[in-house]
């Protein structure tokens, strides 16, 4: 057969896949499925550069690397902007089908919270949200138990001739990671010394900051849409993610900034 435009892409599945649950159905419903559809492909494409990310810092490869931190940097800015879109939804017309969500709730994304336990975030009392034996259960343990982002940069840096602790290496990667000092003093002499590294280390900041932005944005449009009410599927809604924000994914990359 040959290939077409829409079979390449599977446009025909594609366009199935927004079935609203609300009578009528309610004009806005579309637009609340198609961008938070929009959001787990990106989801699926940020976890598809970060695991590759994660093989370029083991192999020492610098140029790559800075060149992928820039694509998932740009994928934050547009995480950011769809918010715009979302912000257009008015509190009457959320309401108008919210009804329909019962216990669906963004908190369980099971992409979004692997890219947490990637970034660092690990947190085992979150499989609980999830079938024990299902694939997603599997996928956010085998997450769990893996290293992080930030230890395979790590890796990169002993790479790159850094002496970084075993203890920082060989840690336990089912557990946050704590900041380190001994790690602070060492990329406190990359800045000075390594103007190609300390770029990575600037791009791993970049993402951590649009990281930060897109929780703000998210915040902020779930407290205008629905206030302090408690969040669908029974989440606390705006309070819980307000203790979410403000919390970088690389610590020490933050503490270094008042010892130049």
């Amino acid at each position: 057969m040959t290939v077409t435009y829409s079979s390449y892409l599977k446009v025909d599945d594609l366009l199935q896949c927004q079935q609203p649950l609300s009578e009528g159905p309610e004009h806005d419903e579309l637009l609340f499925i198609i961008i938070h559809q929009s959001y787990e492909l990106w989801f699926k494409q940020l976890l598809h550069e970060l695991d590759f990310l994660v093989r370029l810092f083991n192999d020492g490869e610098r140029n790559r690397a800075l060149h992928t931190l820039k694509r998932v940097d740009a994928i934050y800015r547009t995480l950011i902007q769809q918010v715009d879109i979302l912000e257009t939804l008015t509190p009457l017309e959320f309401n108008s089908f919210r009804d329909r969500l019962s216990t669906a709730s963004g908190f369980q994304s099971f992409q979004f919270r692997e890219l947490e336990f990637l970034y660092g975030a690990k947190d085992a009392k979150k499989l609980e949200n999830y079938e024990t034996g299902s694939e997603h259960y599997q996928r956010l343990q085998k997450r769990l138990q893996a290293p992080t982002l930030w230890d395979a940069f790590l890796n990169f840096l002993v790479h790159e001739g850094h002496e970084i602790p075993v203890s920082e290496l060989k840690r336990d990667f089912c557990e946050v990671a704590a900041p380190s000092p001994a790690v602070q003093k060492i990329l406190i002499d990359v800045y000075r010394n390594d103007p190609l590294v300390s770029d990575i280390c600037e791009a791993l900041v970049d993402i951590d900051t649009s990281l930060q932005q897109w929780r703000y944005r998210h915040v902020k449009m779930v407290e205008r849409t629905i206030g302090h009410k408690m969040g669908t599927g029974g989440s606390s809604g705006v309070g819980y993610l307000q203790s979410t924000l403000f919390k970088p994914v690389f610590p020490d990359l933050w503490a270094i900034r008042s010892e130049f």
